[in-house]
């Protein structure tokens, strides 16, 4: 083959090769009350062993949020991502901090990556700057948000949110009567200001699915006998979290974990295979229920699973691989 035959070649090559459609990161920013309930601890690393998501931040919200920002950056250092910025989110009533143990002896000016004192102020910021739709997974009560919203409404036609709330036909534990779920019972109006928005995308996982997700058997020994520093800060959360917990009794802390509500928010980010979705139209009581309403709002709702072990395999093998920087 002569030079110029070698270099017409090349040309096409290098021309072949970026008209190849490149899969980018889902941009992703996780909005969350963790050290109420274990079950974020647990999104969290999922979150961080998605090779999809481009996890830029976490905002703390609720009680204490400077507590539950501790948790998140400590966390964060351990599993290698200080690539991720922590936000200080809107305060709330005082409550119960389940995880303290784990990070009393821990300063924020500990972490390794950048921490914002106006978490709500730097959400704005990174969805204004981002040539990208920020993908908003939030899996707790929704102050933050409200509060973006009233400082910036324009942010909502940027954002895809998706949300850990509601119960739509099936309540806790399963129960064929729906319940007034946690993260919308305990700040209604943050739940009402959220839904009202006109985002790009609303997507929630109810209690009808979600509500049904627990790992154990060999998945969850996998999990709790793992070398992976991330994991074993997992689960020393899991047993400080277990003995403090006072909404319910953890005797099955060596066998299974507890219900792992936040999780499939975390899923729905990036697949949905193993999700039934259904357009319904909701509105919610002043006593936080989400209810069926032909007036209501259209949300896409995950009412059913298609597979649920699968999910338990899924998420098992995601959790299981070595997190590392973006």
């Amino acid at each position: 083959m002569n030079i110029l035959k070698l270099k017409c070649l090349s040309v096409f090559l290098v021309l072949f090769i970026l008209t190849i459609p490149v899969h980018s990161k889902i941009p992703v920013v996780l909005d969350t009350d963790i050290g109420t309930d274990i079950d974020d601890t647990w999104a969290l690393a999922y979150i961080l062993n998605c090779p999809e998501l481009d996890v830029k931040m976490v905002v703390t919200a609720t009680a204490d949020p400077v507590y539950r920002a501790k948790i998140a950056a400590k966390f964060l250092d351990i599993a290698g991502r200080s690539d991720v910025d922590v936000g200080i989110g809107v305060r709330g009533a005082p409550s119960v901090e389940f995880q303290k143990p784990w990070v009393e002896d821990y300063d924020l000016e500990d972490y390794s990556g950048v921490i914002h004192e106006d978490g709500v102020a730097a959400f704005i910021d990174l969805v204004h700057s981002s040539p990208e739709t920020i993908t908003c997974i939030a899996v707790g009560a929704l102050p933050n948000l409200q509060e973006a919203l009233r400082r910036d409404p324009s942010i909502a036609g940027k954002v895809r949110f998706i949300g850990m709330h509601g119960s739509i036909d099936i309540g806790y534990g399963g129960s064929p009567e729906p319940s007034a779920e946690a993260n919308v019972v305990s700040n209604v109006p943050a739940f009402k200001a959220t839904l009202a928005a006109d985002w790009k995308e609303f997507l929630i996982t109810p209690l009808d699915t979600c509500g049904l997700v627990v790992l154990g058997g060999e998945n969850y020994q996998r999990i709790k006998n793992s070398d992976s520093p991330m994991l074993k800060a997992l689960m020393e959360n899991y047993y400080i979290w277990k003995d403090l917990v006072t909404w319910t009794t953890v005797d099955y802390i060596e066998t299974r974990s507890s219900t792992l509500f936040d999780t499939v928010a975390v899923y729905m980010a990036y697949e949905s295979t193993l999700l039934e979705y259904e357009t319904v139209k909701i509105s919610t009581t002043d006593e936080g229920y989400t209810i069926r309403d032909p007036n209501g709002k259209p949300v896409e709702a995950a009412m059913r699973w298609t597979d649920l072990n699968a999910f338990y395999d899924h998420m098992t093998e995601r959790l299981l691989k070595t997190p590392g920087k973006k």
